[in-house]
């Protein structure tokens, strides 16, 4: 079992940048294993991808969205991915989970994950 849980939300104004966490703990051993992704929620929406990398860090793979303004790491040691987000507009207001499965052949935006993290609320302000 692994769970997952994220940290870093917050309200920011437009144009504005917040650095989004994600730890992962329970079995971890093999964390590098585990591809990774990023989706969110705004009220009233379905749950849609934002990005994930691959479990080696090789690919990452971003929505139409948020290409060019936000960005996936990871660190495998500390078995933690990160989301940066940058020049955040009103529209990215939504509630940030995470999500891991075993690496897989699956497109890194195929929902189909095994492990989901609680989220965390990012508001941005016009």
């Amino acid at each position: 079992q692994v769970r997952l849980a994220e940290s870093g939300g917050g309200l920011v104004q437009a144009g504005g940048s917040l650095r989004l966490s994600c730890v992962a703990s329970g079995r971890t051993f093999g964390f590098g294993s585990y591809d990774m992704g990023w989706f969110r929620r705004a009220p009233g929406k379905e749950r849609e991808f934002v990005g994930g990398m691959r479990s080696d860090g090789s690919t990452t793979y971003y929505s139409d969205a948020v290409q060019g303004r936000f960005a996936i790491s990871r660190d495998n040691a500390k078995h933690t991915m990160f989301l940066q987000l940058n020049s955040l507009k009103p529209e990215d207001t939504a509630v940030y989970s995470c999500a891991a499965r075993v690496r897989s052949l699956l497109a890194l935006n195929i929902h189909q994950y095994h492990y989901w993290g609680q989220g965390t609320q990012v508001t941005v302000s016009s």
